[in-house]
């Protein structure tokens, strides 16, 4: 960790002034780089920092549209909740990519090509295809072939060119990472904050993203190649020890010049765990509680839905006893019986009762006031009855909805995803082991854990770019695709462990750390638990057993937070169910009650592909305001209300198909 915070210190200095300008044709002066003198071995670090902050918003904002979570943040509940789209989300991907990390990536090529330091031109390329491919997927049309040229007003391309422009970064990539630098060239061990300069994980890393991205054209029978992206995945990785992951850390009080998030954590964190705004949503606990209906609970469930501390008894200001209880989830697709009532943004967060406080609840309603009463007797919360009124009193140390409102009463029930960083938590006394979010300084001094976090999206957390489950899952995929299910199963199967195992590693690492001190949810499973669960009717028992529903529901659950999930749902279109005779492969995934989309979404039905959310709007502030000509004359339906509905290229069976939307 020391080593990291000296390069992160090291970066910081050397590109302070990246942005400027060089003005005079003299000797450069050391004590202030710019983006021709910086050094590449100071660069990478800062770009895959800034990728991660891109991807965390990224994979925030699609996991909403893919139904992992609710938020009652008004921007991204139009994604999770309403689907009434809103541009207010389209920004802030856009703006990391290009402000942070395109910006970048042509100078340290060009830097790199100077010295011979091809292993940096290799990550350069790299970069371009996981950042391009990622606008690619949430825009559909965007600048590529002029970006970072210094255009002010780059002409975007269309989604094919920007497609065959990724996969031939990670050709190239693959080229230079096996050729050897020039003397006096950096190692890329020098500056690689994700794999220490590993260049086989560096070469796996690509030919997986290939393999990813190739499954991208599943729609296209003209294109989509199962043996080349099996020939890939046999060249990407192999177990664990493959992996790329971006590491979180919670040892740094220096934040973000641009958002003000904190610049050593997890990206995901700095979207899902950072506020109070994100919970589980009804259908992601479902999964873990009840796939494949068996009713068997999955050992991962405790470590991604979180706890907080209910029925607090206090001694000396300390918490003496309490009860960890497990988040629900709240209900968006069925009936959404606490949202109609409430509202689609109504979910509460709860504050720290440092005293016993009296709450009165006038309820009119008769049924509604039996229920709550009910409710509150069960609690073992103390109240009294006068008419329509109910008064509740929260003793010392409780953690509850502070409103008169009775219907956010109960909201403690959902238990918000946050974590803290040292950063940002406002807790000056809270260490960094202690990574539990605590409502109030008061509630730390007591003890009183209002979330546990949960697994992908803590500050410590590892950011995940490319998996060894991921490439299984995929293979599972590609096998049934071909009618061999017996390979399938065993990818299936193999991708599950993988993820198990993934997930354990870690959980260990944090027992060792001494995170589970505070937090229970950061320990190990129980291997028992595990291999009841391998062995239950929640995993498919055999390759016959086997469905594209059972792969992709559980490669769901492994993937998380990320924008893969998204990509994989427009790909089956949702549960439309019209997708290679596979059936329905996200069961359950609808519009609920509080859909209020109908302008942006106006497919008539589910087989319609504009009934679903397919892309994002371009950034109204950029592409449409300033540099509106050029994007209009590619894609003149950019500016429309429905735009969120039209499918990207890949999205599309035929360039036929994906032309046609592109016309006026």
């Amino acid at each position: 960790m020391k080593h990291l915070r000296y390069i992160f210190l090291g970066a910081l200095l050397a590109l302070g002034s990246t942005s400027c300008k060089k003005w005079l044709n003299v000797n450069t002066d050391p004590d202030n780089p710019n983006n021709q003198s910086v050094l590449v071995q100071n660069r990478l670090p800062w770009i895959q920092h800034f990728y991660q902050y891109t991807a965390g918003v990224t994979n925030y904002r699609t996991s909403c549209i893919a139904g992992l979570y609710y938020t009652n943040n008004g921007n991204a509940n139009t994604f999770s909740t309403t689907w009434q789209c809103t541009n207010a989300n389209s920004t802030t991907s856009y703006q990391t990519w290009f402000v942070e990390v395109s910006s970048n990536l042509v100078d340290m090529y060009n830097s790199a090509k100077k010295i011979g330091a091809y292993h940096y031109m290799a990550a350069a390329d790299v970069f371009s295809a996981l950042g391009y491919m990622e606008m690619l997927d949430l825009y559909g049309e965007m600048p590529f072939t002029q970006a970072g040229t210094g255009n002010p007003s780059p002409k975007p391309d269309d989604g094919k060119t920007i497609f065959n422009g990724c996969m031939a970064k990670l050709n190239e990539a693959i080229t230079l990472f096996g050729q050897t630098q020039a003397a006096g060239a950096p190692a890329l061990s020098t500056g690689d904050l994700w794999s220490g300069g590993d260049l086989g994980k560096w070469i796996k890393m690509c030919y997986g993203l290939k393999a990813r991205y190739m499954l991208k054209l599943s729609k296209k029978t003209d294109l989509y190649n199962a043996d080349s992206i099996l020939y890939c995945l046999s060249k990407g990785p192999q177990s664990n020890a493959d992996n790329i992951i971006g590491p979180g850390f919670n040892n740094s009080t220096v934040t973000d010049y641009l958002l003000g998030d904190p610049v050593v954590t997890n990206g995901n964190f700095d979207y899902v765990g950072y506020g109070n705004t994100n919970r589980i949503s009804q259908y992601y606990y479902n999964l873990l509680t009840n796939m494949r209906g068996a009713g068997v609970t999955d050992p991962r469930m405790t470590k991604i839905v979180p706890s907080y501390m209910s029925s607090i008894k206090l001694a000396n200001g300390k918490v003496a006893s309490f009860t960890w209880t497990r988040s629900q989830g709240v209900d968006q697709y069925g009936p959404s019986a606490r949202l109609v009532k409430g509202g689609a943004t109504s979910i509460a967060t709860p504050v720290y009762a440092l005293k016993n406080t009296d709450i009165k609840y006038t309820i009119s309603d008769a049924t509604d006031r039996a229920n709550f009463i009910a409710a509150v007797a069960a609690s073992g919360r103390t109240y009294t009855t006068s008419g329509n009124t109910v008064t509740v009193t929260y003793n010392a140390g409780s953690i509850f909805i502070n409103n008169t409102n009775y219907v956010y009463a109960g909201d403690t029930a959902y238990v918000n995803m946050r974590s803290s960083a040292i950063a940002t938590s406002g807790i000056t006394a809270q260490g960094q082991t202690d990574v539990s979010w605590y409502p109030s300084t008061d509630a730390f001094n007591a003890g009183a854990v209002a979330s546990t976090g949960s697994f992908q999206v803590r500050p410590v957390s590892d950011q995940e770019i490319l998996t060894y489950h991921e490439m299984n899952f995929i293979k599972a995929e590609v096998y049934m695709r071909k009618g061999d299910q017996g390979n399938a199963y065993t990818a299936y199967i193999a991708a599950i462990q993988a993820h198990l195992d993934m997930m354990q590693a870690k959980l260990t690492q944090w027992k060792a750390a001494g995170y589970t001190a505070t937090n229970p949810d950061m320990a190990p499973m129980n291997q028992s638990d595990i291999t009841a669960y391998l062995s239950s009717p929640a995993v498919a028992q055999g390759a016959g057993d086997l469905t594209m529903s059972d792969i992709m529901m559980q490669k769901y659950i492994a993937m998380g937070c990320s924008l893969e999930n998204w990509n994989d749902m427009r790909r089956f279109n949702f549960s439309a169910g019209n997708i290679g005779g596979f059936g329905v492969v996200y069961p359950g995934y609808q519009r609920g009650p509080l859909f209020t989309g109908q302008a942006q979404l106006t497919g008539a039905a589910p087989t319609d592909p504009r009934y679903w959310i397919r892309r994002y709007a371009l950034p109204p502030t950029y592409e449409i305001n300033y540099n509106s000509v050029n994007t209009l004359s590619l894609n003149p339906h950019a500016a429309d209300v429905n735009i969120w509905s039209m499918p990207v290229w890949w999205d599309c069976a035929t360039d036929d198909e994906y032309y046609g939307y592109l016309k006026k």
